[in-house]
């Protein structure tokens, strides 16, 4: 069945490949051994819809390799230059965002930067691997911090042994993940995406076992959600009428609200979570809700018409008011009860049927 060519981010490369790589997929060893024709079909298919897709979705920030994300960068410019001469491709993106980092507890921030990324891909069997190997960073990263939720870091400005919180954020978190490359796995069983650099046969490390099917996969990862704090996941697009949005979670500590809502919504939602603005409910229409409890994997269908989604991840405060998200709208929670208090670890895979 065909895909849809909605990915995440820089995996617009190896979609972008995918028409002409199938075409070639009897001719591996020619393409392997000629990096003439790799960069020809890289720089002329794939280089394009980079852009394109980056401004669609989101990057997770962690503090270490596997760990659950603490934050989430959301691109809103770029621009791709490519450079056949000397065969790389520089990304310039800007963008704002958000991340946890005790004792300052959440940040929001702005950060530009621009990497030169010397791509390539290897067929191995039926997969395409497509890499992206940093060459050199270009520009930045320029961060800039915003809000800082707990007042007492927002005056000193540091988080002790790291220096500054632009420093530890901007220089170890946002600039690792844009510095670590990507590499892009195509093949019979769909899509899969890394930060860094695989080989063939290694494959992404992921919470979810997904088998192969008519779903295409978005995201499957783990996140770190505090008390009273949230996590913007996507945004993720349908794009076309007939396809439906799954989710399923599972959840370690508190109860926490999984809410659907239109990217318009969210984004503007999102704007007052990194700026400090009071916790309240989402500035739009709520599409779904539903509260899911601690242990079992919770798996959910959203029936959407086409376009963008986020879906959010809401840890409430331990004996908070229904009114951020009245009990009408979270049916299997009609208490309106809210998280225990704790971390939420949510484990989550976000899947397209077609």
């Amino acid at each position: 069945m065909p895909r849809p060519h909605r990915t995440p981010s820089t995996r617009a490369a190896a979609l972008s490949l995918a028409i002409l790589v199938v075409a070639l997929s009897g001719c591996a060893g020619i393409v392997n051994n000629n990096p003439d024709l790799r960069w020809f079909l890289f720089s002329h298919f794939g280089a394009d819809r980079v852009c394109q897709e980056m401004l669609k979705t989101s990057v997770p920030i962690r503090l270490q390799d596997r760990a659950p994300a603490v934050g989430r960068f959301f691109p809103m410019t770029c621009n791709v230059a490519v450079d056949g001469a000397r065969r790389v491709i520089t990304v310039s993106v800007g963008g704002t965002g958000y991340g946890y980092v005790l004792p300052a507890k959440r940040i929001g921030f702005s950060v530009t930067a621009a990497v030169e990324y010397r791509p390539d891909f290897r067929m191995a069997g039926d997969d395409i691997y497509v890499q992206a190997v940093v060459n050199r960073i270009v520009d930045g990263p320029h961060f800039q911090t915003g809000y800082i939720e707990n007042p007492v870091m927002d005056l000193v400005g540091n988080v002790p042994p790291f220096g500054s919180l632009a420093n530890f954020l901007g220089n170890q978190a946002v600039t690792r993940t844009l510095t670590q490359g990507f590499t892009v796995i195509h093949g019979d069983h769909g899509d899969d995406f890394s930060l860094g650099l695989l080989f063939p046969p290694q494959r992404p490390h992921h919470p979810f076992t997904v088998q192969s099917n008519e779903r295409f996969t978005f995201a499957n990862d783990t996140t770190d959600v505090q008390p009273a704090e949230r996590d913007f996941l996507g945004p993720f697009e349908v794009a076309k009428n007939g396809q439906a949005l799954f989710l399923s979670t599972t959840v370690q500590g508190p109860l926490v609200n999984v809410v659907v809502v239109s990217k318009a919504t969210g984004d503007q939602w999102r704007e007052g979570y990194q700026t400090g603005q009071a916790l309240g409910p989402p500035p739009g229409p709520v599409l779904y809700s539903n509260a899911v409890p601690p242990g079992p994997v919770d798996t959910r269908r959203f029936n959407l018409p086409p376009g963008l989604y986020y879906v959010v991840i809401d840890n409430a405060v331990a004996g908070a008011p229904a009114g951020i998200f009245p009990a009408l709208l979270n049916p299997l929670n009609p208490l309106g009860l809210a998280g225990g208090g704790g971390l939420a670890r949510v484990s989550y895979v976000a899947q397209l049927l077609n």
